[in-house]
């Protein structure tokens, strides 16, 4: 190896033409894959720009998609998975998240001038992982050739060459041009980098392989006689999260028609969008992402989901006129839910002094629920069990068994008499409830995993026929399975074997 620091643990680096050709879902079927071989498998990403993110059991934050491919290995999520995770809070700034705690807020420029600080972590948590595992499957971000970042990036061929990884190019051939892609992108290397260069995947193929195999052939002549090791399928109905926003954007509706219509407000700065994944493989329920107040329509249910700039997407709810649509929505018998962020905007006021969100100030809420929000410079990253509050309406007469996860900077406060969501024992309680149920609003990322409570939520909203309430754990495991039986099955594993070392 030519990497600079003695490991243990094989490696296997996906890299990719850009965003969205598939990195992170490869990445998990291979975790899938090599664990069911018996290997000590672990995910590793050096840096994660996404607004979807995750709590470790020890209460550290990092990005969602490689605690999905930790499930995917059966291993619980280790914050040295992903120790960079960049939260964008617009205007080109992003929080930044090191080792699973907030560190600063910084400018795109401001970032690259510290790259050295965060690589040290980078470095660290590869060397940790790598010692304690038999393979690590490391995932790139965005492209190898962005020419102009080639200097200052800490997440592609840097992670590659210091560590000696092998390098698999995905590209996305439904996009188009994945040729031309896979052949530009290897051209934009220098000699080291395309050394690393093991060979070629090819993702979201729909159609007969035999009618591509002459391109594969030619791809391979093209570039030094690099094998395409897999043409993948296009896997419909996956049930595995995703982490980009470019998914959401060019997946904003379930598909499914009928039955119950639940409509998730899309705001600019949406984070843990995958909430609502539980909801969507539902069968008769049709979950969308609205963000044009003409495409809300009369759905059973709005949600506010959780945002990073929550005073920012208030405004920009107002500004766009949702908020007489939604008063209107449940004078007519809508119900009204709020996740995170979203739970803050229905309630009485915001306020954030210290100016955690940008700059300082605060405003009125929503005015559906009666908490009133302060931001303060902690913020909140814990597991959490508990379980509903009956009452009148949802979420019913009996106690519901929940658990999730908070990831905030505001504490909510409600007045005496007010009626809240859950009981976390140690006489903590979250969220709240209006009279009768239709509204109410919760802290907890995943509240929709937990089965009861969705299904107890959809019979509120007048679902016909009770589905099979299956924890979204379960769901995820068949779908892992799947994943892993449709993507070995395309796969040259006898020369990815070799390529790995294996």
């Amino acid at each position: 190896r030519s990497g600079e620091w003695p490991i243990r643990a094989r490696t296997l680096m996906i890299q990719g033409t850009s965003s969205s050709v598939g990195k992170s879902v490869l990445t998990a079927a291979l975790c899938r894959i090599f664990a069911r071989r018996g290997l000590r498998v672990a995910p590793f990403k050096a840096q994660n720009m996404a607004l979807n993110s995750f709590v470790t059991p020890r209460g550290e934050e990092m990005g969602r998609a490689q605690a999905v491919q930790a499930s995917a290995a059966g291993r619980e999520p280790e914050v040295e998975m992903n120790p960079v995770l960049l939260k964008p809070e617009g205007h080109s700034r992003s929080q930044v998240i090191l080792m699973g705690r907030p560190w600063k807020t910084l400018s795109a420029g401001d970032y690259y001038a510290c790259r050295e600080i965060l690589w040290a972590s980078v470095a660290a948590s590869f060397e940790k992982l790598a010692g304690e595992n038999d393979l690590l499957l490391v995932e790139g971000a965005g492209s190898p050739a962005e020419i102009n970042l080639k200097k200052s990036e800490i997440v592609n061929m840097r992670v590659a060459r210091t560590f000696g990884c092998p390098v698999l190019l995905a590209g996305d051939i439904d996009r188009g041009g994945v040729f031309a892609s896979l052949t530009g992108t290897l051209a934009l290397l220098d000699d080291e980098e395309k050394a690393l260069v093991k060979g070629f995947l090819i993702n979201k193929f729909r159609g007969d392989v035999k009618l591509l195999e002459p391109g594969l052939e030619m791809l391979s002549g093209l570039t030094g006689g690099r094998p395409v090791l897999g043409v993948i399928p296009w896997l419909k109905n996956l049930a595995v999260a995703q982490e980009d926003s470019v998914y959401l954007e060019e997946n904003r509706s379930s598909g499914a028609t009928g039955g119950v219509d639940i409509a998730v407000i899309k705001f600019p700065r949406i984070s843990n969008y995958d909430d609502f994944d539980p909801l969507a493989l539902e069968e008769g329920v049709s979950l969308r992402f609205v963000d044009r107040p003409e495409d809300l329509g009369k759905p059973h249910a709005v949600i506010l989901p959780g945002s990073k700039t929550t005073l920012e997407d208030l405004a920009w709810l107002r500004r766009s006129g949702f908020d007489g649509l939604l008063a209107a929505l449940v004078l007519s018998g809508s119900s009204l839910a709020g996740i995170c962020g979203g739970y803050q905007m229905l309630g009485r006021r915001i306020s954030d002094p210290l100016g955690v969100e940008g700059a300082s100030g605060g405003g009125n809420g929503l005015g559906f629920l009666p908490g009133e929000t302060l931001f303060e410079s902690s913020k909140e990253t814990t597991r959490v069990t508990g379980a509903t509050v009956p009452g009148e309406g949802f979420p019913g007469s009996r106690p519901l068994a929940v658990e999730g996860y908070e990831i905030h900077m505001g504490r909510t406060v409600l007045p005496r008499g007010a009626r809240p969501l859950l009981s976390l024992g140690g006489g903590r309680t979250d969220g709240a409830v209006s009279a009768g149920g239709r509204i109410w609003g919760t802290y907890l990322h995943g509240i929709f995993d937990n089965g009861e409570f969705r299904e107890e939520w959809l019979r509120s909203l007048g679902r016909a026929e009770p589905g099979k309430a299956l924890p979204l754990r379960e769901i995820r495991e068949q779908a892992f399975e799947r994943l892993a039986d449709e993507v070995e099955a395309v796969l040259d594993m006898k020369a990815l074997e070799r390529i790995i070392g294996l």
